[in-house]
C-alpha cells in the first residue's frame, strides 16, 4: 500500500504545517556572519535560496559557502537563486577569501557548492579545485563537501574536482524524471546520475551524496525508483526533505508531507541498502551535513 496519504490544495497558498514553521533569523552569531560574508564579498546558498534554516545554521556559525557568483546560467522553476549572465571575470580571489572566513569561523567542516556556470569552458571546475586546496592550506584537518553542478556531463571538468580531493562529492538529483522538464530546465537526469556514477569509478573511496526534494507532484513509486537509481549509483548519503516555495515566482507547492511520511521514505532508502538516508520536512542538502558525514569520511 502507497504510504503517502495525498493532501489537497487548492489555487490559493497553503498555510504550512506546524513541523515546517521556523524562526526569525537574529542573534550576535548570526550578525557577525553576515558582517562577515559582506566584508569578504563572499555569497551563500542559505541566503540566495532562501534557505529555511538560515536562522539555525547561522546562530551555530555554520554556513554553505556558494562560489562562482551569484548569477546561475540555469533556470530551475523551484530555485530563488538569481538567473541570467555572470557579470565580470571569474574571481580567482574567492577560493582565498572562502578559506579566510571558514578559518574566522572556526570551522572543521566546510560546505562549498556553485551556481551553474554553462558560460564558463570548464563549468567552475578549477574554482572548485582551488577552494578546496585553499581551505586545506589554511585549516588544518578540515573536512571539505563540495556540492557541484552537472558541468554539462564533462568528465574533465568532474576529474579536476575529484582530484582536489574532497572528502564527499555531492551533486543533487532534486526530483523524480518525470518532472525535469518542468522543475529542472536545462538538465537532464539520466547526465546527473551518470555524473555521481563516474565519481565512483574515478575514485572510488570517495563518498558521494546526493539530494531530493518532495512535494512538487511526484509520486512514492517513482521516488522508490530515484533511491533504487542512486543506491545503484554507489551513492553513501540520500537527503530529503520538503520543497517550500521560496517566492511567487517559482513553482507552487502540489502538498506537504508529514513527519511519518519522511520516515517511510528513510526506511525504503534504507531497505535498498543506501548507507546513509535524513528524511525529514526541513532536511537539506547541506543541513547537519557534519552530522550527516559522520563514520562516512
Amino acid at each position: 500500500m502507497n504510504p503517502l496519504v495525498q493532501i489537497e490544495t487548492g489555487p490559493r497558498r497553503a498555510p504550512r504545517p506546524e513541523w515546517l514553521k521556523v524562526r526569525i533569523p537574529g542573534g550576535d552569531n548570526y550578525l557577525e556572519l553576515k558582517r562577515t560574508l559582506r566584508r569578504l564579498e563572499l555569497h551563500t546558498v542559505c541566503e540566495s535560496a532562501r534557505c529555511p534554516n538560515l536562522a539555525e545554521c547561522w546562530g551555530r556559525r555554520t554556513a554553505t559557502f556558494m562560489i562562482l557568483g551569484d548569477q546561475c546560467t540555469r533556470r530551475c522553476a523551484f530555485c530563488a537563486v538569481p538567473k541570467g549572465l555572470p557579470r565580470g571575470e571569474v574571481d580567482w580571489g574567492e577560493p582565498e577569501r572562502v578559506a579566510q572566513a571558514a578559518a574566522s569561523m572556526g570551522l572543521r567542516y566546510v560546505v562549498v557548492t556553485s551556481v551553474d556556470r554553462d558560460d564558463l569552458a570548464d563549468g567552475g571546475a578549477g574554482v572548485f579545485a582551488r577552494t578546496v586546496d585553499a581551505l586545506r592550506r589554511r585549516l588544518a584537518g578540515v573536512k571539505v563537501e563540495v556540492l557541484i553542478p552537472d558541468f554539462r556531463g564533462s568528465d574533465e571538468a568532474l576529474e579536476v574536482v575529484v582530484g582536489a580531493g574532497p572528502d564527499v562529492l555531492n551533486h543533487n538529483l532534486e526530483t523524480v524524471p518525470r518532472l525535469y522538464a518542468v522543475a529542472r530546465r536545462g538538465s537532464r537526469y539520466e547526465r546527473s546520475l551518470r555524473l555521481l556514477e563516474r565519481c565512483r569509478q574515478i575514485n572510488p573511496r570517495m563518498p558521494t551524496k546526493s539530494g531530493l526534494m518532495v512535494g512538487l507532484g511526484e509520486t512514492f513509486d517513482e521516488l522508490l525508483a530515484v533511491l533504487a537509481d542512486l543506491r545503484a549509483a554507489g551513492v553513501s548519503m540520500v537527503t530529503i526533505g520538503q520543497y517550500l516555495r521560496p517566492s511567487a515566482d517559482q513553482l507552487p507547492v502540489k502538498r506537504f508531507y508529514t513527519p511519518e511520511e519522511f520516515a517511510a521514505l528513510k526506511a525504503a532508502g534504507e531497505n535498498l541498502g543506501i548507507p546513509r538516508v535524513e528524511s525529514g520536512p526541513l532536511v537539506r542538502s547541506s543541513y547537519h551535513a557534519h552530522e550527516q558525514s559522520q563514520g562516512l569520511v
